[in-house]
């Protein structure tokens, strides 16, 4: 048995669709999961409705509450907050799903 500690992540992200025009913002445990869920459409939603398959944003969080807190921050945002926070991480606003897979 190993005495090695392994911290949970939570997840803050960012969705967009290919033309960049809807943004989505959502939490999760398991990121990856999340978004190939996203990319396959297989839950009917917003997401599926407005093809919001590309992850323009993430950050991570090992506190669930303060990963809720974040999600709900960005959420009230304002759309050119939102585009400045995704510029800072992806100024090309490419998708980052190679970096978690």
């Amino acid at each position: 048995m190993s005495d090695e500690i392994t911290e949970e992540l939570f997840y803050i992200y960012i969705l967009s669709n290919e033309k960049n025009t809807i943004l989505y913002v959502g939490f999760t445990k398991n990121l990856k999961r999340r978004v190939l869920q996203h990319k396959s459409k297989s839950s009917k939603g917003f997401t599926s409705q407005y093809k919001c398959t590309k992850l323009v944003y993430f950050e991570s969080t090992i506190y669930v509450l303060n990963a809720i807190k974040r999600e709900k921050q960005i959420k009230k945002w304002n759309r050119e907050w939102k585009e400045n926070l995704i510029n800072d991480m992806n100024p090309d606003w490419n998708d980052l799903y190679w970096m978690i897979s």
